[in-house]
């Protein structure tokens, strides 16, 4: 298979019409290479417009989201990163390749270890994995530039946007059913913050994800 030019193609035939053309994020999907990641059974389809089975109920965004999600959020040198849900590492490799540090935390101990193996075997050490249950909130490292949920959520958790640093910026794709909505929240001040939908999608939701208040008859 000749992999640079199925990544041209995703690129173009993907990346591009979905309204992504921050050339910083175009070069990182050149740079960073999405098929290392796949599982070696789903290696051909590495550049498919589709989500990926990375097993024990995970699956990795297909590419399209990927790129609009890193380009929404605008990440910059100096930026410190949470990722909640490390998947496949694919994802955490591009968030390193833009920010500072990035803490990653996995519930699953078997995806944690191979996420992990991956961005090592490429020489990315700004990356701290944690194993733990983050679906509503993650104590443990204080306060973020950025956050990213790769899981859904049928209500944005409260907690996660006092971990916001002023200017911080969050994504999460927030619903249930056939359609979600992705959000971006920004941090304009202290105790503030001004959500945005980008668009409708739908992906699997985190494991111990918050539920809204249901009433019972």
């Amino acid at each position: 298979m000749d992999y640079e030019n199925a990544r041209h193609l995703m690129i173009e035939q993907q990346i591009r019409p979905w309204e992504v053309l921050d050339t910083r994020v175009l070069d990182l999907l050149v740079r960073v290479k999405r098929e290392d990641f796949v599982p070696p059974v789903y290696r051909s389809l590495a550049f498919v417009d589709m989500a990926i089975p990375l097993g024990n109920g995970q699956s990795m965004w297909e590419p399209k989201l990927e790129a609009r999600v890193l380009q929404a959020l605008d990440i910059q040198r100096g930026d410190r990163v949470l990722e909640v849900g490390s998947g496949s590492g694919y994802l955490t490799a591009l968030l390193a390749a833009l920010a500072t540090h990035v803490v990653s935390v996995e519930i699953d101990p078997a995806s944690k270890e191979e996420a992990e193996r991956k961005l090592r075997a490429h020489g990315i050490g700004n990356v701290e994995f944690r194993i733990g249950d983050a679906a509503r909130d993650w104590e443990g490292d204080g306060k973020f530039d950025v956050i990213v949920l790769t899981g859904s959520t049928p209500v944005l958790p409260e907690a996660y946007l006092e971990r916001l640093n002023a200017g911080g910026r969050l994504f999460a794709i927030v619903g249930e059913g056939a359609v979600m909505t992705a959000t971006l929240v920004t941090c304009v001040a202290p105790g503030a913050c001004r959500r945005q939908g980008l668009f409708e999608t739908r992906v699997d939701a985190m494991v111990h994800a918050l539920e809204p208040e249901r009433f019972e008859f």
